[in-house]
């Protein structure tokens, strides 16, 4: 086999691989991270004013003084929230020493049926980690912390059975409340660990 035809069949292995990826992330209904949304060049985070599960007002100024692992999504989502959230609770074990210097803050793209209620009764309902900040608010408000994440979604169906299409990118904020690092959808919680102690080794 010559050099020409095996560079042809490598083009081909990583063109369905490619599709492969897309067509899975369709498959669970959402869309898979391209690099765009981690890109380094551009500023991530920023102000929002939210609502938590208990119905209080925050504001960005919930990430100050500790690590946190802010991550878009929403209760009616099947598998790719509760999978994340359970992912994050082994990263934060992974941690040691360093756990309870991380915290995760939840927030979601479908406004219209996660009321604080929905959420609280969602983070309460077992299988996820303790502590999560969950935060809700106007349509208009969740579309303004998106942007400041450059965080996507987009509703998908009509009545009652509709789901949404969102970024899978889980952002890891220092204890200034400033981007630090990217944590991948589907990265091993011990990876996902080692990603944290760099940053918290440089920060």
């Amino acid at each position: 086999m010559n050099r020409t035809r095996l560079t042809i069949i490598a083009v081909l292995v990583i063109g369905l691989g490619a599709l492969v990826v897309g067509m899975w992330g369709t498959l669970l209904g959402q869309k898979p991270v391209t690099s765009r949304a981690i890109d380094s060049a551009v500023r991530i985070g920023g102000p929002f004013a939210l609502t938590d599960q208990y119905g209080q007002p925050q504001t960005q100024e919930i990430l100050k003084g500790k690590w946190t692992a802010v991550f878009f999504g929403f209760t009616y989502c099947p598998d790719i929230c509760p999978l994340t959230l359970q992912s994050l609770d082994q990263t934060r074990q992974k941690l040691g020493k360093d756990a309870n210097k991380l915290q995760f803050v939840f927030i979601t793209v479908d406004p219209e049926r996660d009321t604080p209620e929905a959420m609280k009764a969602y983070l309460e309902s077992g299988g996820f980690p303790k502590g999560v900040i969950g935060l809700t608010g106007t349509p208009e408000q969740v579309s303004a912390a998106a942007r400041t994440y450059r965080a996507t979604y987009e509703k998908v169906g009509e009545g009652a059975d509709y789901t949404m299409n969102h970024t899978s990118v889980v952002y890891l904020m220092n204890p200034r409340g400033e981007f630090a690092a990217p944590l991948t959808h589907g990265l091993p919680p011990e990876k996902a660990a080692d990603v944290i102690r760099q940053a918290m080794k440089e920060f």
